[in-house]
């Protein structure tokens, strides 16, 4: 199916784009590592002292809840505020939402204080924030509800916040309320690396810092590289090869994906 996705990832290798990451503490360095991969310039401040200057010298902010505490969830809401002063877009990451009142607290909070271009997550986390389920094994997404009641349940919760939802699985979704794409790429690999979630996050934030004017677009189009890269990651196995290998073939698939490969290998569907 005939794509423009190659050409949002072009512009990200052209704009080299600064993507302020308030990043899971332990997947920090993968998620600086993938933004440079895919062309841009991380930048990893999450000091409150500092994040309104950083946030302020960016194209994207991209915030984790993968980690929290108070003073990362002030620093959150210090660089969220700034962003949505300067109209920079913003996206959240709610990782392990559901396991914990104290993580809901600062996601409900986000959502009401934090003008979001782009929510990520998986079913569950959307689950939670939609006040459906408050159910979950840690940070992992657990059972994921059938295409047909997810695809509606992105819809009202991209509507209702004026934003994107990006939710990862079988297939994934990117909709604005309006328009959806159901991508169906990536392997079940992913899933045992611990990150991938947290990268795809900030490749989205380079993607929608670098093309402002097609945020949409632009998530769907890092989604699907995404799950390109992951397929040919694992493709490359060999005997005796596992998933230490498949995060660093991972990285390398990312670096090497151009606009045009992306646009051949481009599989989803358009719903609306």
């Amino acid at each position: 199916m005939e794509t423009a996705f190659g050409k949002r990832l072009d512009r990200v290798r052209q704009a080299s784009p600064l993507v302020h990451c308030i990043s899971n503490l332990v997947t920090a360095n993968d998620c600086a590592n993938i933004v440079l991969a895919a062309g841009a310039s991380p930048i990893m401040a999450d000091a409150p002292e500092e994040v309104r200057e950083i946030t302020a010298l960016s194209r994207a902010l991209c915030l984790s809840l993968g980690t929290p505490n108070p003073r990362k969830a002030a620093a959150m809401f210090l660089a969220g505020r700034k962003a949505a002063e300067l109209g920079l877009p913003v996206v959240f990451d709610p990782v392990g939402v559901g396991a914990s009142a104290y993580r809901q607290e600062i996601a409900r909070k986000l959502l009401q204080d934090v003008p979001l271009t782009v929510l990520r997550c998986n079913a569950s986390e959307l689950q939670t924030l939609s006040g459906q389920s408050l159910v979950s094994r840690g940070v992992d997404a657990g059972k994921a509800p059938e295409l047909e009641t997810l695809l509606p349940l992105a819809g009202r919760f991209a509507a209702a916040h004026h934003c994107i939802v990006a939710v990862t699985g079988a297939e994934d979704i990117v909709t604005d309320g309006t328009t959806a794409y159901g991508i169906r790429s990536g392997t079940p690999l992913l899933r045992q690396v611990t990150g991938t979630g947290c990268m795809l996050s900030v490749l989205a934030a380079a993607f929608v810092g670098a093309n402002p004017e097609a945020p949409l677009e632009a998530a769907a189009a890092a989604v699907c590289m995404m799950g390109l890269c992951g397929e040919r990651a694992a493709a490359s196995l060999t005997g005796g090869e596992g998933t230490g290998t498949l995060r660093i073939r991972l990285m390398d698939a990312v670096s090497n994906m151009t606009g045009e490969e992306l646009d051949q290998g481009a599989n989803y569907e358009l719903y609306c």
